[in-house]
């Protein structure tokens, strides 16, 4: 299983590292373009894509870390690295979604003409295009191997490139209608979507630490699947605690004290495999046996 883990945090890394240049490269024209256009939306879209990838590069970091190994000071290891970094992350979105929505109501009290509004549009349509494109390569390697942290990147990601059809929208109509309040609105409107996607990352970020295993038709499915297994008399408790990518826990399990060792070790493989079938993806579980007789 540390093999499994440790591919998914290397495949994670790589996608992660790609982010950050794209991201970079990204906010590097846009927000040249956006001050020389004098498009708050442009403008605000190109900072948006810096923050994300600072966001991909603390997710980077956290996934690099995650594929240390358990040592003497953390016996667990390090994979709630990857869950701490989606926290820093989402507090990190709330800033900048603050930064650009006050920038954005104040420009909207007193609107600019935008200059050259088709260099700015031409550029809101290619950032937006690329962005997209990575979000949901990203979005497949997380969905792939669970990683919280990369999951929450690329939904973040997809924000960014739908915020920038959304200014792409918005600009086109300031300069088609002349109405020029439209260029602060699209730097308000990608300022709620920052905030919708901080609230999400927050939750489950927080949840995770805090070791919380939001399945109770699973784990209710589980203590069925493990009541059939021959020689079990009942399963007494079931706890699963989220661990990186992978969910890990301890099963404890009453059978008859006339058992031998040799019997208890087969009834465990065999709990084990059960296991694997229904709890993906699954890390270590340990089963505890305790003899006598069900109350």
């Amino acid at each position: 299983m540390h093999s499994e883990s440790s591919d998914a945090f290397s495949a994670g890394e790589r996608i992660a590292k790609l982010s950050v240049v794209t991201l970079l490269s990204i906010g590097f024209v846009q927000i040249p373009v956006g001050l020389w256009t004098g498009s708050l939306g442009l403008t605000a879209d190109g900072v948006d894509s810096i923050s994300d990838s600072l966001i991909s590069l603390i997710v980077w970091v956290g996934l690099h870390f995650s594929r240390r190994r358990p040592d003497a000071r953390f016996h667990f290891g390090y994979q709630k690295v990857e869950s701490l970094s989606a926290l820093i992350l989402s507090l990190v979105m709330v800033a900048v979604a603050s930064y650009i929505f006050y920038h954005s109501y104040q420009t909207f009290l007193s609107p600019e003409k935008i200059s050259y509004p088709y260099v700015a549009l031409v550029t809101l349509l290619g950032g937006g295009i690329i962005s997209l494109y990575r979000a949901f390569q990203m979005r497949s390697v997380a969905k792939k191997y669970g990683l919280l942290s990369l999951r929450i990147d690329a939904n973040n990601s997809i924000k960014d490139g739908t915020s920038s059809v959304v200014v792409f929208a918005n600009v086109l109509g300031a300069t088609i209608l002349g109405i020029h309040e439209l260029d602060a609105v699209a730097g308000m409107i990608i300022s709620i979507y920052i905030f919708a996607v901080a609230y999400v990352a927050i939750k489950e970020s927080s949840l995770t630490l805090l070791d919380a295993c939001e399945s109770p038709e699973m784990t209710r499915e589980l203590a069925v699947a493990l009541q059939t297994v021959d020689g079990v008399r009942a399963i007494s408790s079931i706890r699963l605690r989220p661990s990186g990518p992978y969910l890990s826990g301890i099963i404890s399990v009453l059978v008859d004290e006339s058992l031998t060792v040799a019997r208890t070790e087969q009834i465990r493989k065999k709990m084990l495999e059960i296991v694997r079938t229904i709890v993906e993806p699954i890390d270590e579980v340990t089963v505890v046996f305790r003899a006598g007789h069900v109350s």
